[in-house]
């Protein structure tokens, strides 16, 4: 699976979405997820719900591309992760 690719200007607050769904066994569900941030962009909040993970994101350099990972677990004890860039460019 690609990365996904999303961008945002500077000034922005936007929230980014995860759907885990076509990779969680029927029945499963996400119990726990986790999102790692690096610095220079800011996670404002999180959220889950049963098969998505979402982060609201502010902040940012313009011509800066972070690389944001969400880790999530599974009431049946599955744990997977995956990346998300985030493109910051002025608009």
């Amino acid at each position: 699976m690609a990365i996904a690719r999303f961008e945002k200007d500077p000034d922005a607050k936007l929230d980014f979405v995860i759907d885990w769904a076509d990779w969680l066994a029927t029945g499963d569900t996400i119990s726990a997820s986790t999102w790692t941030v690096p610095s220079g962009i800011t996670k404002e909040s999180d959220t889950h719900g049963d098969d998505t993970a979402t982060i609201w994101i502010s902040g940012g350099t313009a011509r800066t591309d972070y690389t944001l990972t969400n880790k999530v677990t599974t009431a049946a004890g599955r744990i997977d992760e995956r990346s998300i860039i985030i493109r910051v460019r002025n608009r």
